[in-house]
């Protein structure tokens, strides 16, 4: 039971990460309603920005650690600010009412940029932060093991729940939230009630993009690397997540991949990790199929 445990507790920290990814990503494609492959590649690009700046910033400025780290975070967010301003203006706006299959390639394409120019960046070298706040705290004692948890991931589990927490309730009760509602639904018919849709598309789109951001800071300080291709990686799993649960709601989106968060720890401690992905993948599209089909064959009723 205390194996079990622990598997728990590695659960909460990983659900996490795909749960304000989740969250981040439902926010850009509720207003968008097209498949965009390139978020992924933001949370690893905006982990790996902050990683090389706190080098850069320790090494060459001569910072503290800390002072480096915060700026590296600081760096982060600017990027993403950046990146999503650039997506949804020159991007997603032009081609959002073409044929989805425009938004999937030309956010491929932006997938393999931003992998690119953090490997070239790098020179293809994996840096590494050390270890921080890396004490455990123990849960649950046995004759000869200790169930425990991190200090860094306590916080981001801590960070990640009050972030989707406040998003949550803003959504529900701002009227921001309110007009996300109505883009979400029927963009067309919120633009004749005097929604600004492209305001709203714009909000998302940024709102979606600090969230991946802060997904990245928070696995960079935490695995203390986050590589090049590990955003492709977490981008088909959320996209897959949140195809399951649908684009309606955020925070349904977000508890859906806490959980698949938990299965994949789960699966990791009592069976071959090397097959974890292929057999989340295969249970993923199951139940795409399966959801999928009722939900279509319920809007046809």
């Amino acid at each position: 039971m205390l194996y079990f445990f622990q598997q728990v507790l590695n659960g909460l920290h990983s659900g996490a990460l795909y749960a304000l990814l989740a969250f981040g990503y439902v926010l850009t494609n509720g207003v968008l309603h097209r498949t965009n492959l390139a978020y992924g590649a933001l949370f690893a690009f905006c982990g790996q920005t902050m990683i090389l700046t706190a080098a850069f910033g320790y090494q060459a400025l001569w910072l503290t650690l800390f002072a480096a780290v915060v700026l590296g975070i600081v760096s982060a967010f600017l990027y993403a600010a950046l990146i999503s301003h650039v997506l949804s203006r020159s991007i997603f706006e032009p081609l959002a009412d073409r044929t989805p299959n425009a938004i999937v390639v030309t956010t491929l394409g932006i997938l393999l940029l931003l992998s690119e120019a953090s490997r070239i960046a790098a020179n293809t070298h994996d840096l590494w932060l050390p270890p921080m706040l890396a004490q455990p705290i123990i849960f649950a004692r046995g004759h000869n093991f200790n169930a425990t948890l991190t200090f860094i991931q306590l916080l981001d589990c801590a960070t990640v729940a009050a972030t989707i927490g406040l998003a949550a309730w803003a959504l529900a009760h701002s009227s921001f939230g309110r007009r996300w509602r109505a883009v979400s639904d029927d963009p067309k018919a919120a633009a004749m009630c005097g929604v600004d849709v492209r305001t709203v598309f714009r909000h998302a789109v940024l709102a979606g993009g600090l969230c991946a951001a802060l997904a990245g800071v928070l696995a960079g300080l935490y695995y203390g690397n986050v590589s090049f291709g590990s955003g492709l990686v977490y981008g088909l799993k959320i996209l897959f997540v949140t195809a399951v649960g649908g684009y309606l709601s955020p925070l349904r989106a977000a508890l859906g991949a806490a959980a698949f968060g938990m299965a994949e720890s789960l699966w990791a401690g009592y069976f071959p990790v090397e097959w974890r992905d292929a057999w989340m993948y295969l249970f993923l599209v199951a139940m795409l199929v399966l959801i999928g089909t009722g939900r279509d064959q319920s809007k046809i009723v």
